[in-house]
Parts: structure tokens; sequence; C-alpha cells
């Protein structure tokens, strides 16, 4: 019996047989094993957690509640046009409030702040960063007013930032009121789909500084942005796979988006969703073989790999990497250092999105949004929705599967009944183990006149390493806090 290291892989063998590794020949059995077990001193969500989901799920502690589509509006303020120049009624789907250092919602001025991706369901690459207010107090989906987009379409012709010119769409991010008052904005910027550039779908994480008035009583403006500027580039290709990386195959499904802005004792930092690059646990065959991806137990290793192995979900797993990143900033919130994600999802899915992250009671709460189309976990069914939720005791980790397994919040309804939510979304109060979960509800073009909006907001509470939705927590549609 021999046991012989090469690279990261253990062979290991009981028989004898010969491998040649560069000019060496090493002694082994038949049956070779690839098997190791490398943590890369990340976290991991590991198949045997998500495997008891479709059990747990059941519990209706983890269940979205079910709203009475009679009641539900339209945001009557989302406003656009169509190609011809006609008004029309806006999708409006993907929002996240402006917040404070801690997470909790700011007040600006007397107003809350909603950031929100919306657009013409009719015309295509239509996705844009809205802004919506109300007054604080008002909590009705009637009282939000709209500004319209944030940017001009020549607000990205920056000087010598050649990213931003080349935007085709803004995508998801978050907003921070800084401690001098200030708007700050972070999204995604989305490059045109096209292979010939070689930066397919590319994704960079943005900010801008985003001015604000008060023109007349109860109505916000925006005066335009300063410090406009790229962040974090498509990924380094090491620790985060960019997109170059990513286009070898339609179902290797590249993500650096949806950054999500937060501090620690005084320092600034980016969380956002990602995939893993070539020296913290890349994507390939390889891959199925790490037990780290699978949990503790070695027999559910095995059984787990074997049937994987054989399964059409082979390809889906071996391109899995989905991964929750951080960069750290500086004080002017440029790129200061890229550090390993906080946690991955190697071999269960290639996306997990809208990272989201803030301090409770002394502990860390990580959550993110996936769908079960896009995993690769028995018994997880192709119209389920998912927010996990993960716990640690400092914001680099090591995370902890909230609920055992990291299940918070499933939604398995129809995509096309205007009940589906989508983009859950966890905003902390103020001295309160409760948080607000907001959505968005209806998809996008789905029907004629009920277009994609604010879904009611409710409560989920959080103990510890446990959270439950709290019963008949029901509130209005897009209420960002629970202030009765």
């Amino acid at each position: 019996m021999i046991n012989s290291k090469i690279g990261k892989f253990v062979l290991s063998a009981s028989l004898t047989g010969a491998l040649l590794v560069g000019s060496e020949t090493v002694t082994f059995a038949k049956n070779v094993s690839a098997d190791y077990n490398e943590t890369y001193d990340i976290s991991h969500m590991t198949r045997s957690d998500m495997l008891k989901i479709p059990e747990q799920q059941k519990n209706p502690e983890f269940k979205v509640p079910q709203f009475d589509m009679s009641t539900i509006k339209n945001i009557d303020s989302a406003k656009g046009t169509d190609t011809a120049g006609n008004p029309v009624d806006l999708d409006v789907w993907d929002s996240w409030p402006l917040q404070n250092a801690d997470g909790t919602v700011a007040n600006y001025n007397g107003y809350n702040i909603n950031f929100a991706l919306a657009g013409d369901p009719e015309k295509g690459g239509d996705t844009f960063v809205h802004m919506f207010y109300q007054k604080i107090g008002d909590t009705s989906v009637d009282s939000w007013k709209s500004t319209g987009r944030v940017f001009k379409p020549t607000d990205k012709d920056v000087p010598n930032d050649a990213l931003l010119k080349n935007q085709s769409e803004e995508w998801s991010g978050s907003a921070t009121l800084t401690s001098d008052g200030q708007v700050r904005l972070f999204y995604t910027n989305r490059e045109a789909w096209t292979l010939d550039t070689g930066h397919y779908g590319k994704q960079t994480l943005t900010t801008a500084q985003i001015n604000i008035s008060e023109p007349d009583a109860n109505t916000l403006k925006i005066d335009g942005v300063e410090d406009y500027k790229s962040i974090f580039d498509g990924g380094d290709g090491t620790i985060y796979q960019n997109v170059q990386q990513g286009i070898a195959t339609q179902n290797d499904n590249h993500t650096l988006r949806d950054p999500h802005y937060v501090e620690d004792n005084g320092r600034k930092y980016l969380v956002f969703e990602a995939n893993t690059g070539t020296e913290v646990g890349y994507q390939g065959d390889e891959s199925l073989y790490n037990k780290a991806y699978y949990g503790k137990s070695e027999n559910l290793f095995q059984t787990e790999k074997n049937k994987l192995l054989e399964s059409p979900k082979k390809e889906l797993a071996s391109l899995a990497n989905g991964a929750l990143g951080i960069i750290e900033l500086n004080d002017d919130y440029s790129l200061k250092k890229v550090m390993k994600p906080l946690i991955t999802a190697n071999t269960i899915t290639d996306e997990i999105e809208r990272p989201n992250i803030f301090k409770m009671n002394d502990k860390w709460y990580l959550f993110t949004d996936s769908r079960g189309a896009k995993m690769t976990i028995d018994g997880l069914g192709d119209e389920d929705v998912y927010m996990l939720g993960f716990v640690a005791d400092s914001l680099t980790g090591e995370y902890k599967p909230l609920n055992k397994t990291g299940l918070v919040i499933n939604m398995d309804q129809d995509p096309m009944d205007p009940t589906f939510t989508y983009s859950h979304f966890a905003i902390p109060q103020a001295d309160s183990n409760n948080v607000v979960i907001t959505s968005y509800m209806t998809n996008r073009g789905a029907f004629e006149d009920q277009k994609s909006t604010f879904a009611p907001s409710y409560l989920m509470n959080i103990k510890g390493s446990k959270t439950s939705i709290v019963p008949d927590s029901i509130l209005e549609q897009g209420q960002l806090t629970n202030n009765k």
C-alpha cells in the first residue's frame, strides 16, 4: 500500500502498477483515487447540507407568506417611454435601500430612499438603476415617488475610465449614506453580449456619489453625479474567475456583480457575487473529487460523488464555482485589496446572487439568493427559489449555515403566477432581532397590466444560528422598516 501526493491529488493504492509523473515512475495499484480534501481556508456550502433542504423546506418557518393578489398595485410613479417615445408603465424588480454603515435604513433628510432596477418590458436591454423615495412614516406603495433614472446616458463619458463608456446595462448593487451625509451608490456595469471583444457580458463593480436636492416640499431631485468610477474589473483570474475564463461553454455562467457595501472597524468593503479563480478551488472535473465540497461524511462523499459522476448534471456540477467574494476599499472607494471569497458553492451552483451582509448581536450574517433550476442538487425543483444564510463570528468567517443547512427562505410558486417573488433582501432593524424581508413580485413582461413591482415586505426573526419567518407579519409593498 502506498500513498503519494502529487499536487493536491492523493493517489492511493493497495495493488501494484506504475504511473509516470514527469520523469519519475510511481508504483501504485489499479484503483487509483483522485480524491482529495482541500478547503483553501474558505467556507463552503456542502452537498451534504443542501441535500437536506428538499425535506426541510416543507416547514412553514421558511416559506414566503401567501399574498392576496387583489391588494397588489403597480408602482404608479414608475414611468418611462417606449421606443416610439410614448409613456409606459415600467417593470421594477431588484431593489435596495439607502442604508447606514450598519445596514439599517438611512434617514435622508426625512426620506426613505430605495434604488431599483427598472425598465420597459417591451424594450430589450432596458435595465437601469432608478431612484424611488417616500416620506418617512409613509408606508403605502402609492407613497413611493420616482426621480427616474439615476444616471444620464452621458454620465458614463468619464475621461480615463475605459470601462464606463462600454456600459450596456446597469445591474444590482447597494447604497450607503456616508459619514458626511452624501449618498454613495454601488452597482454593476454590464457590457454588451458580444463575443468579438472577448468581454461577453463583462461585469464591473462601479460606484458614484449621487447628488440629491429637495427643490420643493415633498420632492427630491438628482442633481448629477460625482466621482463616477470603476472599482473592480471583471475578476483577476486567480482569486475570482474573469470573463475570458468563463465563455468556453454556454453552461458556464460567469458572474461578478451585486456589490454590497459594508464597514468593519472603520474599514470599507464590498461583498459581491463571483466565481472562484484558479488559486482558490477552480471549476472542472477535478473539483468533483474534493471532499470539502461534500461534507464530513466519507460514506456520503463516496456515494454522492459516484452518483454525480454518472449524472446528467455532471457538466453543470463541474462548472459550478459560485462564490460570495470580498474586496477592501480605500477611503476614496477605489480598490485596496482583493481578498479570498467568504463562501463558495463549488459543484452546487454557478450563481449565488445579491449578497447581503450585516452584524447583529456580535455575529455576522451573510445572505444570498439562488434558484433551484441552476443547482445540481436532487430534490430542488426548477421552480424553487431560495434565500440562503450563513453566520460567523467575524466578517471574514468561518461561515456556518443558518438552520443547519443554510435554508432561510423558500418560494416554490409558478414563475408565471403574479405573486411569484424573487431577489429577497434582509434589512436589519435597530434594536431588534427581526429583519424586514423585501423582494419584487411578478416576472417581467408576464402580464400586460400587472408589472413587476415591490412585493409586500414581511418579518424574519434571527436568534443565533436559527431563523424563522414571523407569522402574520406581512407589511406594505416595499416597506423598509417595521415602524408601526
